[in-house]
């Protein structure tokens, strides 16, 4: 099950309303994964979307902390960044495998550092530079995941 879209963000203010966008179409259960390069828009993109749901407060890149919990409503919602990520027995130590549930929805920076730990996303979102402002595309491939994205841009 494949849906595709692509945007043009031309700054971060379009980054940040492309987050709160998906934001309104998000259901528990999801797994979102970000791909891109580092300054590739990608926490900026959570931010918007924690903004979205009504987070108020900061919302930090967790680079060090491997992940940043949120309770928003009636969401979990858990940002991991994995570009520091370690391996396997990282993983296993910090119980992160309990995160992914019906529940909850885990956003997942840099999930390629894991490998086959992580559950198959619902939605892959790829961010990239492109002119003055950077390129969206995401695409779903659960059943779950193309019906959040319906909504969205596709």
């Amino acid at each position: 099950m494949t849906k595709d879209f692509t945007l043009y963000l031309p700054d971060e203010a379009a980054t940040l309303e492309a987050g709160a966008r998906l934001a309104q179409m998000l259901t528990p259960g999801l797994t979102i994964y970000l791909h891109g390069d580092l300054g590739a828009g990608k926490t900026t993109f959570v931010r918007g979307l924690l903004h979205g749901l009504g987070h108020l407060g900061k919302v930090k890149s967790p680079t060090y902390t491997l992940v940043e919990p949120y309770v928003i409503s009636r969401f979990n919602i858990y940002h991991f960044d994995l570009y520091r990520f370690m391996g396997e027995d990282e993983w296993e130590a910090a119980g992160f495998r309990d995160y992914f549930n019906a529940q909850s929805i885990c956003l997942v920076e840099w999930p390629e550092k894991a490998g086959i730990l992580l559950p198959v996303a619902d939605i892959d979102v790829q961010l990239a530079p492109e002119d003055a402002g950077r390129r969206l595309k995401a695409s779903a491939n659960t059943a779950a995941g193309a019906q959040c994205l319906k909504g969205f841009g596709g």
